[in-house]
């Protein structure tokens, strides 16, 4: 694949370039395993989502993505990162001002923030197992005292927390009725619960969109499927440009 990395406040970036360019862009947002190094990342090491990337690139897709300071939940860092990415590729790159997002997991908690601080700049959001309720994943993670301790220590890591501002800021998490962007949102979710973000996740944020009258468009797939959805990804995609 070709690709260019680089570094932005210390951390690694790259932006994948199509042979044949069609004039849209794609910011990836990944999960709690998702990384980017001085000449590798997980989508490009990762089978399947190499093979999704490449996939994007023969359409004639610029993929682009960060490290965003790892595991970042979200994090208000990690949000002016994306958008200095984002307005770093728009000037080195000849791209339609409005992107694509495809966000996995954790990342889905910073496109919803992404999204609801500048809408004009993005066309819609593809999200694969998202996680898009905090709260009521922190809540979640409770039953667990080895996964919350984890996350907790993942929270306070991203977000600058000391111990004794802890409580203060998870009585503070955003909830997902904050949240009043209408731009078209499509996820794929696996069939079976064995996501490390429950079901529930998107059935409040359907709830909610369905309240915003502009309803999530829904695909199930089989686990032995992941990654295995260019032709359906790049579909939603086409549905949304044909207003430039």
């Amino acid at each position: 694949m070709n690709a260019r990395f680089f570094s932005l406040d210390n951390q690694w970036n790259v932006v994948h370039l199509p042979e044949r360019p069609n004039g849209f862009g794609v910011l990836v947002l990944g999960d709690k395993d998702h990384f980017v190094e001085g000449s590798t990342s997980l989508w490009i090491q990762h089978i399947g989502r190499s093979q999704l990337v490449r996939y994007l690139l023969d359409k004639g897709y610029t993929v682009f993505y960060s490290n965003l300071y790892g595991r970042h939940w979200g994090s208000d860092k990690s949000l002016r990162l994306a958008k200095q990415l984002y307005h770093l590729v728009m000037k080195q790159e000849i791209l339609n001002k409005r992107i694509h997002v495809l966000a996995e997991g954790m990342g889905a908690l910073l496109a919803l923030r992404l999204v609801e601080s500048n809408e004009d700049f993005f066309r819609g959001m593809a999200l694969l197992n998202p996680c898009l309720d905090f709260r009521a994943h922190v809540e979640h993670e409770k039953q667990n005292k080895l996964f919350y301790k984890q996350l907790i220590k993942e929270i306070r890591q991203a977000y600058g927390i000391e111990e004794e501002e802890l409580n203060e800021f998870l009585n503070k998490l955003p909830q997902l009725t904050d949240y009043q962007s209408t731009i078209p949102v499509k996820i794929w979710a696996m069939t079976n619960n064995i996501s490390s973000y429950p079901i529930f996740h998107r059935r409040h944020y359907e709830e909610h969109r369905l309240k915003l009258g502009s309803p999530v468009a829904l695909s199930l797939y089989l686990p032995e499927q992941k990654y295995l959805f260019e032709r359906s990804l790049v579909h939603f995609f086409e549905e949304n440009e044909k207003v430039l």
